[in-house]
């Protein structure tokens, strides 16, 4: 949204024209994203910090005076006393070490009003870095359904920072926000909320100036880095180009403290506490019976969600309902996307003239890319279900529940949560992982990671069980069906990647990676109403992510398809099947087809596989390009891939090229096998070299192929080829 709009009263000077960096800043499920989103609107751009796989998210706002405003999204933490990658770069940013990345002129700090204590904390941290502050104090309505009410004026009196009360989800507090930042030059200067004993200030003081000199820093960058230092916590970045003489500096520095019978962490810490402990006594107000009212509600949903029975339950009817939803609610707008370029086919045919440029369009771009849209339906509802389950709450939830069956396999309990958002992508997942301080059980998640089911595999499941599993009810009462065959093999599916990724796990942690399951500690959210709109702003960011490699990765992939499938011409060839395996694809899918053919693939499908190793849902654009380059010669115009590969013949045997055993021997590869070069590079990045990307790739591979075989092996000696 631009705020210029709301505003117009002061004309802004040329200075204010300036664009003004701004950080936000907040614990994790402090409604920090929320904000950011309900600010920048559309107007977004997500990508990684240079050299490190963290999240870098930006985005544009206007305020009241015109002025523009770059916003940076950072990581969530509880501390700049950092323990993970992502806090890292938060406090890198925050104290302008990072050359990507312009020093902010304000911070917006998040403050959730129903954890007040907690969140100050990472504030009285971020008042000592001295830049201009303001406070976004959120979740006010959760606040005052569990009887507690902060006035944000007294907030800010006590506290000498600008606090405005915002709900964000309603657009309430936003203009008043980014006023209080327009109006930021004209706030007193920020006082740190401790001071060091008297005892440990010379030692400070020389710390600092044997950094300032060392590395440049700022004096208070330095003194910031001195205090860290001094509680014996290493800054990843700092701590490592330490010099010899500046390592024994510190040490004998500590123990110089020691002998004054200074415990210095326990003193900067307790100095904080206490300083939090006079704010929230005079600004936090309780209502003692609505409080408890409050937590006896959640407590009546936890004993339920989280039982350890029904707990389960309950977990899998959830998952069930939502594969089951996204199969049949995505139908309509798939058969509608699946129509429309149907339809385009049909003019680019009858419209221009006969020659490659047609063919190419056709049958390498509506062929290969027009195939892979047409699955962006389901996958938007996957990520709409995956946001609705966080804000809820009960994604944490979930992860408490399933610790105790991951602790058996070497998992953490915050495991979970990355391999839950491996259902959207294991990119992301992977680096989630961070936020695991166990580096067995981390390790152990990046590899198991990619086994769950993500929504690049979506594209190639969907048009398997479209084109071979009939559409009948398994469940129903009365005329009403709640669960299909094709629903059923979807979540068969699902939940065969994470029955593999635990057997898998289990294996690792008594073999390769033996330790002891470690202990897991979990901050439960309360419940919320999920955010729609929210929701909606994650659905949209997915589907210009999605469309963006559609029209990048998966074009040039299908355009160089179409022509290895195109090219060398046979003329003297009559058949269409024998033109395309005289291609350079057909001779290098009839090159690896012994590989293949004991799962039931032919040279089709092997070329569609290789092929996906770019992004696995580059299969479907693989197949549509092989299926639609003759149509596109011959005039013919179709795209629909399904009657394509269920009408297909091989003209050896005379026997249909794919079955319902094929499909499901080829599903079944893809749940298993690593399909994504992304992914690779990922895990190269968090592990540090390639020994364990190959280790992935190797025993993804080997368990791909030897899953598909059994699958169509039995199949076939059952009966059912």
């Amino acid at each position: 949204m631009s705020f210029a709009t709301l505003d117009t009263a002061d004309s802004p000077s040329p200075e204010s024209r300036e664009t003004l960096q701004i950080a936000l800043v907040g614990n994790p499920n402090s409604g920090k994203t929320t904000l950011f989103n309900a600010l920048t609107g559309l107007r977004q751009k997500v990508g990684n910090y240079p050299g490190v796989t963290v999240e870098k998210k930006e985005g544009r706002a206007t305020l009241p005076n015109g002025q523009p405003a770059n916003l940076i999204d950072l990581p969530g933490l509880y501390s700049l006393v950092p323990h993970s990658p992502d806090e890292q770069i938060a406090r890198e940013v925050l104290l302008g070490l990072r050359d990507d990345t312009p020093v902010p002129n304000l911070i917006i700090n998040t403050v959730d009003a129903s954890n007040l204590e907690r969140n100050l904390y990472l504030t009285s941290q971020l008042m000592d870095i001295g830049l201009p502050m303001v406070i976004a104090l959120t979740m006010s309505d959760d606040a005052e359904s569990a009887g507690i009410t902060i006035p944000a004026k007294e907030l800010a009196e006590k506290i000498g920072v600008p606090v405005i009360a915002i709900t964000a989800t309603k657009r309430i507090g936003l203009i008043d926000l980014m006023k209080a930042v327009q109006n930021y030059h004209t706030n007193p200067p920020i006082n740190p909320v401790w001071e060091p004993p008297t005892k440990a200030n010379a030692v400070i003081a020389t710390l600092q100036s044997t950094l300032q000199e060392g590395f440049h820093l700022q004096p208070k960058v330095a003194q910031i880095e001195a205090v860290t230092l001094l509680m014996q916590e290493e800054t990843n970045r700092l701590h490592e180009r330490l010099t010899p003489e500046q390592q024994r500096l510190i040490l004998s520095t500590r123990e110089d403290l020691a002998r004054a019978e200074i415990d210095f962490p326990t003193v900067v810490i307790n100095a904080r506490y206490e300083w939090i402990a006079k704010v929230v006594e005079v600004v936090q107000y309780k209502d003692s019976t609505t409080e408890r009212q409050k937590h006896s509600h959640n407590e009546r949903l936890d004993r339920i969600l989280m039982h350890p029975f029904w707990g389960y339950v309950l977990f899998f009817a959830l998952m069930v309902l939502m594969f089951q939803s996204i199969f049949t609610w995505a139908q309509v707008p798939m058969d509608a996307i699946k129509s429309g370029i149907e339809h385009i086919g049909q003019i680019v045919t009858t419209k221009m003239p006969e020659g490659e440029l047609r063919e190419l369009l056709v049958g390498g771009v509506l062929g290969g890319v027009g195939n892979t849209i047409v699955f962006l339906p389901q996958i938007l509802l996957l990520f709409f279900f995956v946001s609705l389950l966080e804000d809820t709450g009960y994604m944490a939830r979930a992860a408490f529940l399933m610790d105790k069956l991951m602790s058996r396999v070497g998992l953490h309990g915050k495991s979970f949560v990355p391999l839950l958002s491996s259902f959207a992508c294991a990119i992301p997942a992977i680096m989630a992982t961070r936020t695991i301080g166990d580096r067995k059980a981390r390790l152990i998640t990046i590899l198991v990671a990619p086994l769950m089911s993500c929504s690049a595999r979506l594209p190639v499941y969907a048009l398997m069980i479209g084109a071979f599993i009939p559409n009948r009810p398994v469940v129903h009462i009365g005329n009403w069906t709640l669960l299909t065959l094709p629903g059923v093999t979807l979540i068969c599916l699902y939940f065969l990647g994470m029955i593999t990724a635990f057997t898998v796990s289990g294996i690792f942690h008594k073999t390769l990676l033996k330790g002891v399951s470690p202990t897991f500690l979990l901050e439960l959210p309360p419940y919320r109403f999920p955010s729609l709109k929210t929701a909606a702003f994650q659905m949209i960011e997915r589907a210009m992510l999605f469309l963006k490699r559609a029209g990048t990765v998966i074009l040039a992939i299908s355009i160089l398809l179409w022509f290895l499938t195109s090219y060398p011409r046979h003329p003297e060839l009559t058949e269409p099947n024998q033109r395309i395996a005289a291609s350079y694809a057909g001779r290098a899918g009839h090159l690896i087809e012994p590989l293949i053919r004991p799962l039931g693939f032919d040279w089709k499908m092997g070329v569609g596989i290789v092929a996906s190793f770019a992004a696995r849902e580059v299969f479907v654009s693989a197949m549509g390009t092989v299926y639609n380059v003759e149509d596109a010669k011959e005039g013919a115009g179709k795209i629909d891939l399904q009657k394509r590969i269920q009408e297909d013949v091989d003209p050896r045997t005379g026997q249909k090229v794919f079955s319902p055993l094929v499909a499901v021997s080829l599903m079944v590869y893809y749940v298993l096998a690593m399909q994504c070069i992304s992914t690779i590079a990922v895990v190269r990045r968090e592990t540090n070299g390639w020994k364990w990307p190959l280790f992935q790739i190797a025993y993804m591979t080997g368990l791909a192929w030897v899953g598909s075989f059994l699958v169509f092996q039995v199949g076939k000696w059952l009966g059912w080829g």
